[in-house]
This record gives C-alpha cells, structure tokens and sequence, in this order.
C-alpha cells in the first residue's frame, strides 16, 4: 500500500465508520466509504472471521472473503488487523485471491506474526502495532494511562522502541496510540524507511496536529470528520 495521498495522510475507517453504523460491519465500512476514507480498517480472528475478539462478534459476523470483496468493489484500501495467532498465510492467500497486495496493510501486535506473514507473502505491505489495545484505550481521547509520569517516560523511549519494534517485525510501518506519536517518533521511522500511522484520532485538533508532524496515515471512528479536519490544513 502507498502509504501517501495528495500531500496528507491517509485516513483509515476504524472498522468502518463506527459513529454512523455497528463496527466491522459491511454496513459500517459503506459509511466509512460514503465519508470519504481511503481505506477501511478491520479486524480479522479465528476462522477468518472479521471481529475484534470472539466475544464481540457483529450480529451477523462477516468472513474475511466478504469483507475483501467489499474493499475491491469500491476501489479503497485496507488495512487487516490480526487478531488471532497462526492466521497469517490464510490472510495473505485471501489479500492475494482478491488481487488486493497493492492496496493492502497488515497489522499485528506481535512481531512473530508479521514474519509469518513475510513468509507467506513478502510482497505484503506490514506494520507493527503497539501497544496491544486488549482495554480498549483507542475508544477513549487522552487514556489516564497515557497521562501519568511513567507514560511520559514511555514517549520518551518510544523512538528508540520504534525502531527495535520495526527491525524485530521487519515491517514497513509502526501504527500507534496516537498519544505516542511524536516527531522524534516519525523521524525514527522515517531513518528506518517505515511510516507511521496513528491509531485511534476523533478528535480535530489533534488529527491536524499530528499531520504537521507528517504522519502516514491516522485511523478514526469518524474518517468524514478527520477528512474535514485534513482539509482545513495549508498544502503540506
């Protein structure tokens, strides 16, 4: 995936557009389409099913199949987020079977997974995720986690972080929890030829604040409010 559109970041759908319709839905991902995002973000689990977790199945669960057929019918790319341990060569068969390698992102926590994935298919763009959002902290603007001293610290390290998690995963993108991202952090990226991605944006000023800093691309619950904030910005 070009990780670049018209001098600004891309924006992802978080799960398709989840203030308009239920996430990892094909009807959250038409409202993330209808809203302008260049891609749509998804989780995959188990069985290939498109879901965050086992227990947070949409009422009527999408196949990994279903929801690639959607992204190529509608021309915008993706970004898959693995959820499950040992999926990896049956996602980058499905990217491939949906003639998607060119307009597609893969995510992991897990290093050891996006090895696996470069087995399977080194042609498959991959990005390292970090941290592991099992609470749920992209739901919330600034978590009290991130607020306290020992997170400062931890913004601090994170480019030296960024780069090891990089040379680790082997991969060609770091995507963050938006309140990690900085310009030491882009620039340590950028050192290793990797981009940055920031995960998860709904709020204006912060989503133009983190385009100055010449981010990738930003994931948000809301794209059509993150392609108006983009869109008030001067041309990078």
């Amino acid at each position: 995936m070009r990780l670049a559109a018209a001098g600004r970041p891309l924006v992802f759908g978080h799960r398709g557009a989840p203030v308009v319709a239920p996430e990892n839905t094909l009807e959250s991902f038409a409202a993330a389409v209808d809203a302008g995002a260049d891609a749509i973000e998804l989780d995959v689990g188990a069985r290939l099913v498109v879901a965050h977790s086992t227990r947070e199945l949409p009422p009527q669960p999408l196949s990994l199949d279903d929801a690639l057929a959607f992204v190529d019918a509608h021309g915008v790319g993706v970004l898959v987020d693995l959820k499950w341990p040992g999926i990896e060569a049956d996602v980058a068969a499905a990217v491939r079977r949906h003639g998607l390698r060119e307009r597609a992102l893969v995510s992991s926590t897990s290093a050891t997974a996006l090895r696996r994935l470069e087995a399977a298919d080194p042609s498959l763009a991959r990005s390292i995720s970090y941290p592991n959002d099992r609470y749920h902290v992209s739901r919330f603007a600034w978590p009290r986690s991130l607020t306290t001293a020992s997170a400062a610290a931890l913004r601090t390290a994170m480019p030296a972080r960024v780069r090891l998690l990089l040379g680790v995963a082997r991969a060609d993108a770091v995507t963050l929890h938006h309140a990690l991202v900085s310009a030491a952090v882009v620039r340590a990226a950028a050192a290793r030829g990797a981009s940055v991605i920031a995960w998860t944006v709904n709020d204006p000023d912060r989503i133009a604040s983190l385009a100055r800093l010449g981010i990738a691309g930003i994931v948000s619950d809301d794209p059509g409010k993150a392609r108006e904030a983009l869109a008030t910005l001067d041309p990078l």
